[in-house]
């Protein structure tokens, strides 16, 4: 009985089976036939071994299936020159090469090539002609000497790397015409010895001039609230690229580009700039769908209008709806002073809430000046009027309405704020209301927020986090719901819901916020491997309130991470092991499946 592969092999047409068989014999024969050939270099370590063997054809060749003895001969014969060539740069010239190829008497043994190498003595160099002529001679922005000096050893990538910086000296001091009238180094294998001369004729000095925009889309003088510079400055590429890439941020360009005119320059040494921008398109529309354990399953949708006139106006709208949280938000910022910088924002929004421990509605609208200091600190100083329709716990109830004046401040630094090795986010900021000024209450409030990224040891990760807040206040009954502090949730307690903890009420236990708030998270993440990793963490802490029963909670826990393109999907089980007054020799608590997507900062 033939087998299913032979008869439809038997079906195939005889050429086309004497194609498969020889596929079949060349596929055979490359691996019986291929040599095998180990090769060792030895005298040398570091950058000059490294620089050798990327250099040496045979070392690189020798697991080609295709590598034959006859090639492999001819290989090994050139290898000395390489290792020469090779070793050059690092100011050897006077190196000795014993090599060696052992052929084995079995057909199927290993080549054996070796090369012993003896460096011998750098060269060093014994005389530099170095000048910079021209309208930069006197130029503080060159050195008065050559980066190598007489008695260094000659490090040609040193040399280069001398080069590079002194033409990129002249390239940003403004030398468009610069030349190297004589750049190389004389190596005497008698004397063993090196010169280098390098001479660098700077030519006249060029100046920015006049910034003529060429767009259809924003006013003249808003526009030239971006520049960066002043017409007679310094020509420095540097500025150009800055001021294309303060264009290309604001997102009302698709395109910038910057065209010097040097050749209208005449007998002039300003240069005019003309800025060519393509606009963008005016709306950006966006639908998605998600998940959090915190509110279930979400949908949004908004719509981002990039200009509204030609003065760089622009607003955002976002609807988020879920079964416990819903928000509409209006962003319509206004540009002022630096543009990128600086704006004013006013913002209308309304929320809904269906918590456990809230449920209502909040409206407000916020009136802000929002600015990036010096030092990156984005400060925002507004005030905001709020209308509250609140529940809290099925125990209190109220409607409340206030004008808050508020400042706060905040700064993320990271090496990438998607996925992040090293950074932090800080935000801090106090507000507050008088009670008869359009406000049912007075209080002050005061919180800060932290989270601190570390990597450490290649693999590892350490995470930490602190939320801190305290309100002055006569009393927590005064305070509507968006005022009081609640915890608990994927990005604070882990193994509780969102906001479920605080203060409780002695008489039903239900939870009613606190004028206080302490909480913190420590965790340690390996990397497992490729984009997953795995993490243990202990988060802890509470809302707190003196009128009312406090208690502080801890949870422990474990989880994967995958860091997407979009930031780390995190999957935890968190086991509050203090709800319920659980304690580990008094049984197991209950866990809570933690599902977060976002970046780290």
């Amino acid at each position: 009985m033939q087998s299913r592969t032979a008869t439809r092999l038997g079906a195939l047409p005889s050429s086309l089976r004497a194609c498969l068989l020889l596929v079949a014999l060349v596929l055979v024969s490359s691996n019986v036939l291929a040599m095998k050939l180990d090769v060792t270099v030895t005298g040398l370590a570091g950058e000059q071994e490294t620089n050798v063997l990327a250099l040496l054809s045979l070392y690189q060749e020798r697991t080609q299936p295709d590598l034959t003895p006859e090639r492999a001969e001819a290989l090994h014969r050139l290898a000395p020159g390489q290792i020469r060539n090779a070793l050059a740069p690092f100011g050897l010239y006077q190196v000795e090469v014993t090599d060696r190829l052992e052929v084995p008497s079995d057909p199927n043994g290993t080549w054996v090539a070796t090369y012993a190498v003896v460096p011998g003595p750098a060269v060093k160099i014994s005389r530099v002609e170095y000048a910079v002529t021209g309208e930069g001679a006197d130029d503080p922005a060159f050195p008065k000497t050559f980066p190598m000096q007489v008695g260094d050893v000659l490090l040609h990538a040193k040399y280069e790397a001398a080069k590079s910086d002194l033409r990129a000296r002249a390239s940003s001091g403004g030398y468009l015409d610069y030349t190297l009238a004589r750049h190389r180094v004389l190596v005497d294998l008698v004397a063993y010895e090196a010169i280098v001369q390098f001479e660098l004729a700077t030519g006249p000095r060029y100046y920015l001039g006049n910034v003529r925009f060429k767009q259809d889309l924003l006013n003249e003088k808003f526009l030239r609230t971006f520049l960066n510079f002043e017409p007679g400055v310094v020509y420095n590429p540097e500025l150009l690229l800055a001021l294309q890439g303060r264009l290309l941020g604001t997102e009302y360009f698709s395109d910038v580009e910057i065209v010097p005119r040097k050749d209208a320059t005449g007998e002039s040494t300003l240069v005019p700039i003309d800025v060519v921008a393509t606009r963008n398109k005016r709306d950006k529309y966006r639908i998605g769908a998600g998940f959090t354990t915190d509110t279930g399953p979400r949908v949004s949708a908004d719509w981002r209008r990039r200009f509204v006139n030609e003065w760089g106006h622009n607003f955002r709208t976002e609807l988020q709806l879920s079964p416990v949280l819903s928000q509409w938000s209006f962003d319509y910022r206004i540009p002022i002073q630096d543009p990128t910088r600086d704006y004013i924002i006013i913002k209308p929004q309304s929320t809904y809430s269906n918590l456990t421990t809230q449920k209502g509605w909040l409206n407000s609208v916020q009136i802000a000046h929002s600015s990036l200091t010096p030092s990156n600190w984005r400060r925002t100083v507004g005030i905001d009027y709020t209308y509250e329709d609140y529940e809290i716990s099925d125990i209190q109830t109220g409607v409340s309405s206030e004008l808050a004046p508020n400042i706060s401040w905040s700064k993320t630094v990271a090496d990438n704020p998607i996925n992040t090795k090293r950074g932090y986010r800080i935000r801090y900021g106090v507000l507050g209301a008088v009670e008869g000024l359009i406000s049912n209450a007075s209080y002050v409030s005061a919180a800060l927020q932290l989270k601190w990224i570390r990597g450490f040891a290649d693999k590892y990760r350490f995470i930490t986090r602190a939320d801190l807040g305290a309100t002055l206040a006569e009393d927590l009954t005064e305070l509507p719901a968006s005022r009081r502090f609640f915890t608990g949730g994927d990005n604070t307690i882990r193994g509780w819901g969102f906001n479920t903890l605080g203060p409780t009420e002695p008489f039903n236990d239900g939870t009613v916020g606190g004028r206080y708030l302490g909480v913190g998270s420590l965790e340690l993440e390996r990397s497992i491997r490729g984009p997953w990793s795995a993490a243990v963490f202990t988060d802890f802490g509470n809302a707190f309130d003196p009128d009312y029963e406090n208690k502080f909670q801890q949870s422990v826990g474990f989880g994967v991470r995958w860091a997407s393109p979009i930031g780390q999907v995190r999957v935890d089980l968190a086991l509050p092991f203090t709800q319920n007054d659980y304690a580990f020799g008094d049984g197991w608590p209950p866990a809570r499946l933690v599902f977060v997507i976002g970046p780290d900062l």
